[in-house]
């Protein structure tokens, strides 16, 4: 049966508190990207439940909802329609949920906004480098042909001048001009310079001696921090000379001003300093890396910088080793972490009844073994927690066994299956990802149990809402019944000075004997207070306030209970609150509720009063 994409986007836009608590939608091939104004208004678990999504999960600031291939383009426009939202890009979605993010989180994730755009130069380079080294260790000829000295100089490019491309995408990131950019990250690869892997064994490091400053000529071949520092400089800097520079010379003055500045503080100070900090950072991650116990708790965490939305600050510390050594030792850490999520994904979607489950566990796993982990970690593992915790154990295993046996790439990015062919070892990686899947898979089918659906309890005979007769304000628009049942008393007799006065236009008030606040003609819900004591109806021209108790807003919404949220279309006798008067009168205010045409002075032949 083909599935309603009009049904399934209004009711997502119903778990999700309406379209007024949508910042940005988008959607890429499978998911639908949301960034939520108040997440406490997300009903996750029957999200989950709905009828063509087949998992969700939170990621940098984003609720993603997986719907599918050919499937979410059209429960998109459907959700469009139905909230009323516009439309956006997935860069402009990202935007806003990056603006939601405490600052130490925009700062983590800063890393994974530069090295992820130039994956696909990493991996294409790493893989072809794996290839090409391999080839001579069963055809040894081959090391000495034509062909091997022209992949070798194609596979190492990327690595070489790293740096430029770091460049280019910190520019980018930083709001920088890209090509300004790109020449700071030539600069600091210059074939005038000194190889920086050469500084150890020259005789001597010529310097230059500016401002009485001697200045080595070396250059960061290996290095990445100090690009993207340098890179940081450069953009704060031009960013501010356009607005000081006056615009008939800024086109000279601006990037003249900015690469002199930069070059110089980047030679002087950034370079030498973060270069030799970031050696230090490399060897600790070296040497986690590659201690038996350092690789195995990297290996039981790492699911968990995932799902915190960390894990692409890895990319420096890969980056960094691929540059100085040309083996990134991280990367089997990761594998063994995803490939054991993997496991117990797979295992769930083999022992599950649920169809839905089952339907959305498979893919996930598959989806995992390739290196994407995020639709089986948010939409099965995590989920059920202990697939979580078996995959955490698998990653640990096979990360020792990585370290142990000293595995490796040149390359970052990839992880799994789509790793193989750059590994140094590839029959000990293979055996390191059956170890991390089996022990997750293993885990997972023994610990893990289906929880059986609850049986529903036998439903409680529906009882039938009396409709309000009473009319207690009437006029040329029509007539407003009582909302709550009670004794209904003048305005001027509300004990409330604001009220009684008539400034919030003519009205009644109703002493309350129930404690059910109902709608007093078909409209649609204009407002409702925070502290839920209040809720405004529109309709028919009419423009109601239906108030809770006096001074009730004090009570921050304890006692209350709000049925209805903001545009809502209402029926006569549709529940809208719900309240306790015995709260009410134990913080010490009336509950008498106040009933107000606020636009009575707007509307013909206002008569308030019980008929």
């Amino acid at each position: 049966m083909a599935l309603d994409y009009r049904k399934c986007a209004e009711e997502i836009a119903k778990l999700i508190g309406g379209g007024s608590n949508v910042i940005s939608a988008a959607h890429c091939a499978t998911r639908l990207r949301l960034v939520i104004a108040d997440n406490s208004k997300i009903d996750k678990k029957a999200l989950e439940e709905v009828e063509g999504v087949k998992g969700m999960f939170e990621s940098n600031g984003q609720l993603q909802l997986i719907i599918g291939t050919g499937t979410v383009n059209k429960v998109y426009d459907e959700f469009l329609a139905v909230t009323g939202v516009s439309a956006a890009s997935k860069a402009d979605v990202k935007a806003a949920a990056a603006s939601k993010m405490p600052w130490w989180k925009k700062i983590l994730k800063t890393p994974g906004d530069i090295f992820v755009p130039i994956l696909p130069a990493i991996v294409a380079s790493g893989l072809m480098m794996g290839i090409v080294e391999a080839i001579p260790k069963f055809w040894p000829a081959f090391g000495e042909t034509d062909w091997f000295s022209f992949l070798d100089l194609v596979a190492n490019t990327a690595f070489a001048l790293l740096p430029v491309l770091v460049a280019i995408s910190a520019a980018r990131v930083f709001g920088g001009n890209v090509f300004l950019g790109a020449v700071i990250g030539l600069m600091m690869v210059h074939p005038s310079l000194l190889n920086a892997w050469g500084v150890g064994t020259a005789e001597t490091i010529p310097t230059w001696n500016i401002f009485f400053y001697p200045i080595q000529q070396v250059g960061y071949q290996g290095h990445v921090i100090p690009v993207i520092l340098a890179v940081l400089l450069m953009s704060y800097l031009e960013k501010l000379l356009h607005k000081i520079v006056p615009e008939m010379i800024d086109l000279f003055v601006t990037p003249l001003v900015t690469v002199l500045v930069t070059a110089f503080a980047t030679f002087t100070i950034i370079g030498p300093v973060f270069s030799i900090l970031e050696n230090y950072v490399l060897k600790g991650a070296e040497w986690l890396a590659g201690t038996p116990w350092g690789a195995t708790i990297m290996g039981a965490i790492y699911p968990w910088t995932v799902f915190l939305g960390l894990h692409h600050m890895y990319n420096v510390i890969e980056a960094g080793m691929i540059a100085q050594t040309g083996l990134n030792t991280w990367m089997p850490i990761a594998s063994a972490a995803n490939f054991a999520q993997f496991g117990a994904c797979l295992a769930v979607a083999i022992k599950v009844k649920n169809k839905k489950t089952k339907s959305v566990a498979l893919p996930a796993s598959l989806s995992a073994s390739l290196g994407i982990t995020e639709p089986a970690i948010f939409g099965v593992n995590y989920r059920f927690m202990k697939p979580f915790l078996c995959g955490m154990a698998g990653g640990a295993v096979g990360a020792l066994f990585g370290a142990l046996f000293k595995l490796g790439a040149p390359v970052y990015g990839v992880t799994g299956i789509p790793a193989i062919p750059a590994v140094n070892n590839i029959p000990l990686y293979l055996v390191e990802l059956l170890i991390s899947a089996g022990v997750a898979f293993a885990l997972t089918l023994i610990i893990w149990k289906e929880e059986k659906p609850k049986e529903e309890a036998a439903p409680v005979p529906a009882v039938e809402q009396e409709l309000p007769t009473v009319s207690v304000i009437r006029c040329a628009s029509g007539s407003i019944m009582q909302p709550v049942k009670g004794n209904v008393i003048a305005r001027e007799a509300i004990p409330d000075d604001t009220f009684a006065s008539g400034v919030l236009g003519d009205g009644i008030g109703v002493e309350p004997e129930d404690e059910l606040v109902v709608a007093p003609f078909d409209g649609k819900i204009s407002s409702v207070a925070e502290s839920k004591h209040a809720i405004g109806i529109e309709g028919n021209g009419m423009e109601l306030l239906i108030h809770v108790g006096v001074d009730t807003v004090n009570m921050q919404g304890d006692g209350f209970e709000c049925l209805v949220q903001e545009g809502d279309e209402v029926k006569l006798g549709q529940p809208l609150i719900r309240f306790s008067r015995e709260k009410i009168k134990a913080a010490g205010y009336s509950d008498t509720v106040a009933v107000m045409l606020t636009n009575s002075d707007d509307l013909e032949g206002v008569e308030c009063g019980v008929k």
